[in-house]
């Protein structure tokens, strides 16, 4: 039986065990859940008056490297629903590639569309079934968003990596800005407030969370690279377009050089 010092103790960590008696399957690599795999950061949502608006940055990043400038963090999953995806990359496309073919298998196959509660369900166990992945550092923990056209409003839910999900009934943020852009949008929502006041506030937090969380990206003007935001109302999914972005982003920039 092997005896450790105090300071070599691997204490409940089997992997470092191993590599303590050399042992370890990785050989002289890092191990799976240390592996530099791009990792997706910030997303926010917030519900308004008229529906949900979801917004995510483009930055996606390996350890210490920007890995991508330009990831899509936001992605519509049918006509009145929309996908915020946050960890690891490659398994988050793969589950919303997914989610969207189940949605539309459904639809084909039943003739008529799933409910936003039941779109919010699968999404769950496709987030659940990810869990041995993210016991290995491959986490992903998605935002789920969109407008529910049987009680006419907006509806966001949030989840965690073994699939709980948890309605939110007024914003949510997720990634690892998620501190920062939480604190923004919790001192700006209000009930009564439009998706254009939305469009705004989540621009602010994903603005604030880029100053704060050196993982989240902020807007690149130079390279004309701005985040992800749409709004989901009864006119269904629209994204806002980058010119506009760019005039919102403008009168952030300004705000802040007057305070």
């Amino acid at each position: 039986m092997p005896m450790f010092s105090f300071e070599q103790d691997p204490g409940a960590n089997f992997g470092e065990l191993l590599k303590r008696v050399g042992l370890s399957p990785f050989g002289d690599s890092l191990p799976v859940n240390e592996i530099l795999v791009p990792h997706a950061t910030t997303c926010v949502a917030l519900r308004c008056a008229n529906g949900v608006v979801m917004a995510g940055d483009r930055r996606a990043t390996s350890g210490n490297l920007i890995s991508h400038r330009e990831m899509e963090k936001v992605v519509q999953a049918d006509q009145f629903s929309g996908v915020a995806i946050a960890g690891a990359a490659g398994p988050a496309m793969e589950m919303v590639k997914l989610f969207q073919l189940q949605i539309e298998h459904y639809e084909k196959v039943e003739g008529q569309s799933l409910s936003l509660e039941g779109k919010a369900n699968q999404l769950s166990m496709f987030v659940r079934s990810n869990l041995p992945a993210a016991m290995q550092g491959f986490m992903v923990v998605p935002i789920f968003a969109g407008y529910d056209t049987l009680l006419n409003h907006g509806r966001l839910w949030n989840y965690d990596a073994t699939g709980g999900r948890y309605e939110e009934h007024d914003f949510v943020a997720t990634g690892s800005g998620m501190l920062h852009a939480g604190t923004v949008l919790r001192m700006g929502w209000r009930r009564d407030m439009t998706v254009d006041d939305g469009v705004v506030l989540t621009a602010r937090a994903l603005w604030e969370a880029s100053v704060a969380d050196s993982a989240t990206g902020g807007p690149d003007a130079l390279r004309g690279i701005y985040p992800v935001i749409a709004s989901i109302t009864s006119d269904g999914f629209a994204r806002i377009d980058d010119a506009r972005l760019k005039n919102t982003y403008d009168e952030i920039a300004k705000g802040v050089g007057q305070q």
